[in-house]
């Protein structure tokens, strides 16, 4: 049986996350005071107690949903020997996923996330973009929906998360005509996200250069195991494919749903949720009805999965 560890992406966090993998494992608070020490902010403190508005900042939520999920991986290293065929990480988890591969270092992958997340930030004036959650239409038709509701304006599909579940992303007016437009066109559910960035569109190009210039100074080693990337839904055959769809990342979709589906026809048949959430696990179920999912975030569910494991 082959087996996926999956990394969570931004909308992960929450106060409170990893509290008990925390308290119960020394190496889980070793990865989370290295990761304070290199942004200097006391990220033990924060997913404690937040504050919520800076937990869901998101120069902040990168970094510390990498170091969360980094953590449940190297505790997982230290209590198991059993260890992935596969990566792959959402939008934001592609970088864990490389953090665990061995591609990045951890140090390097905290700070790169956090200039990645002042990036997004700043690219777009606040109010200006944001997201949209559409359910119920097939990704041809969201497709021709942002086409249609553009006029000259970004609007596009962000994530195609599962089958009928897709995130558009762009300026306001046209998210605004695009969700019209869908509910229109029969969308179950078309609503604005509570994000102040447009993840995944056009709109996010010109932040690439300098997130390419930071790339440039940081080694990229050949992946321990292989990694799903989310721009081509394909495993690199090497690095500078690699680092090229990961730049790429920055401003394209995320194909979530064909990547899980690549992964299963590559007989995958265990998909872990490594880290703090549920939302892929979710996704899952949605995507590949004939596989096991479950999600690792503390000392119980990671029993769970030894046994997954047959360990």
């Amino acid at each position: 049986m082959k087996s996926v560890f999956m990394f969570p992406g931004q909308g992960s966090q929450s106060i409170g996350m990893m509290a008990t993998l925390l308290e119960q494992y020394s190496v889980a608070r070793d990865v989370f005071e290295e990761a304070s020490t290199a942004i200097g902010q006391d990220f033990v403190a924060i997913a404690a107690a937040g504050p919520e508005e800076l937990i869901n900042s998101t120069a902040i939520t990168q970094p510390i949903v990498l170091t969360a999920s980094v953590a449940m991986w190297r505790v997982w290293c230290a209590e198991s020997e059993m260890r992935p065929d596969f990566m792959c990480g959402h939008s934001l988890g592609e970088y864990t996923a490389l953090v665990a591969s061995g591609v990045l270092g951890f140090e390097e992958a905290v700070k790169l996330v956090h200039l990645r997340g002042q990036l997004m930030q700043n690219a777009v004036p606040h109010g200006e973009g944001a997201m949209a959650a559409l359910l119920g239409l097939d990704d041809e038709k969201v497709v021709a929906v942002c086409e249609q509701a553009a006029q000259g304006e970004v609007v596009a599909a962000a994530n195609f998360n599962a089958p009928g579940q897709v995130v558009i992303s762009g300026s306001m007016a046209a998210l605004e005509r695009a969700i019209a437009l869908s509910k229109e066109a029969g969308a179950r559910r078309a609503a604005m996200l509570p994000v102040s960035v447009p993840c995944h569109c056009s709109l996010l190009e010109p932040a690439g250069q300098a997130l390419a210039d930071a790339m440039a100074d940081l080694t990229f080693n050949e992946p321990a195991i292989p990694v799903m990337q989310n721009f081509t839904a394909e495993i690199p055959s090497n690095v500078d494919q690699l680092k090229s769809s990961l730049l790429s990342h920055l401003h394209q979709p995320v194909r979530w749903a064909q990547s899980i589906k690549n992964l299963a026809a590559m007989d995958a048949q265990l998909f872990v949720e490594c880290g703090p959430g549920k939302v892929l696990s979710g996704l899952n179920k949605r995507i590949v009805r004939d596989v096991t999912t479950v999600n690792m975030s503390d000392e119980q569910t990671m029993s769970a999965v030894k046994g997954s494991f047959g360990a």
